[in-house]
């Protein structure tokens, strides 16, 4: 895959670094935004609504998902070994390591949609493709990240012990809702593909746009995380400040609001445009 179109840099004369200014103990929220879905979710195989768990476990990973994301950034306000130990901690309960896709995403800041963007090489696929294509991606990410990140990425993917050993507790304890928590896990990973990767960027290859960004509605409910082009432009801004960072862009720079394309026209709260950016 290559993107023979220049990628969109961030607009140089938009004040945003006030937004990085958070309270210290903006962490804690971060920390707990998925507790309450892991907790739910549980409960939920363990009982009569059993069917309902796999919404609970979908926000539990989408949430997890959110505050790796910060972590990898360094958008959390811990030290950097702080990020490191929420991002392995983070692995046992996804099952998978996310010190692999750190590498990769990291890549995927550096050459989005190039040669060397492991992680976004999916986003030229046709949906049908992505699903059927999904359970190789984690594959294929750990190893790149193996190959390539060297000694230091090599001992971080320690994250591999952790899902097992974690994996092997639940499985053994005979608890229903955790076995299914293990089994609704393997499944996200299996997604991640489409819902963190496809989805916001399907459709930008040749367009020059960093990503898709959603208004309105359905951006809420995701958790901001589908305010990613703007995230590509600004990474160092935390995903809960994205919202007032695309005002600021689409009322300070002009053409930026009519070249975005949304992730879906669904609750999108805003009419977006299908021109590219000039």
């Amino acid at each position: 895959m290559t993107n023979h179109v220049p990628i969109e840099r961030a607009p140089r004369h938009v004040n945003w670094h006030d937004l990085r200014d958070l309270p210290r103990y903006h962490f804690l929220i971060e920390l707990a935004l998925p507790l309450p879905w892991l907790i739910g979710s549980i409960l939920l195989y363990d009982g009569r609504f059993w069917y309902l768990g796999p919404i609970a476990s979908f926000f539990f990973f989408l949430c997890c998902l959110r505050l790796n994301h910060e972590a990898i950034h360094g958008n959390l306000g811990l030290k950097r070994w702080g990020d490191h130990a929420v991002m392995h901690g983070l692995s046992a309960l996804m099952m998978g390591s996310n010190h692999a896709d750190a590498y990769c995403h990291l890549l995927h800041h550096k050459d989005t949609l190039g040669e060397d963007d492991h992680e976004g090489h999916c986003a030229g696929m046709p949906a049908w493709k992505v699903f059927l294509y999904g359970p190789r991606f984690p594959v294929d990410l750990n190893r790149h990240a193996w190959q390539k990140g060297g000694p230091v990425w090599r001992r971080l993917i320690i994250d591999w012990l952790l899902v097992l050993a974690f994996g092997i507790l639940c499985l053994a304890s005979g608890v229903q809702g955790l076995m299914l928590h293990v089994a609704a896990m393997l499944v996200g990973q299996c997604l991640t593909a489409f819902f963190a990767v496809w989805i916001t960027h399907q459709g930008t290859i040749g367009t020059g746009l960093a990503g898709r960004s959603q208004r309105g509605p359905l951006a809420f409910l995701a958790y901001h995380m589908f305010y990613h082009r703007e995230h590509h432009l600004f990474p160092k801004v935390p995903v809960s400040r994205l919202p007032e960072l695309a005002r600021r862009l689409d009322a300070d720079v002009p053409g930026y609001a009519e070249a975005r394309r949304s992730v879906t026209g669904w609750l999108d709260g805003q009419q977006a445009s299908q021109k590219p950016p000039r």
